[in-house]
């Protein structure tokens, strides 16, 4: 396994926690994960760990910007992966 699959991985793990905590955090009113850096976390790689926290937790799941932004993200990488990997 190459360097940045294990980092693509590791990061889709940690946003994944990190939407699990944010979950509980936000059930039990503590200090809240900002959605920008859920956000950059996802454009960075982490998108599938955000979009099965949504579904796991079912959290986010009625923000916009998480409804629609994290599918057009995985969409885009895909894209983006498909395009590098055929030349």
């Amino acid at each position: 396994m190459e360097s940045i699959e294990i980092f693509i991985i590791i990061l889709n793990v940690v946003t994944l926690v990190l939407m699990g905590f944010d979950k509980h955090a936000s059930r039990n009113k503590l200090w809240r994960i900002p959605e920008k850096l859920l956000l950059l976390l996802a454009i960075a790689g982490g998108s599938a760990g955000v979009w099965f926290g949504m579904k796991l937790f079912r959290h986010k799941t009625r923000h916009p910007r998480f409804m629609y932004g994290i599918p057009f993200i995985i969409a885009l990488q895909v894209a983006l992966l498909l395009f590098f990997s055929l030349r």
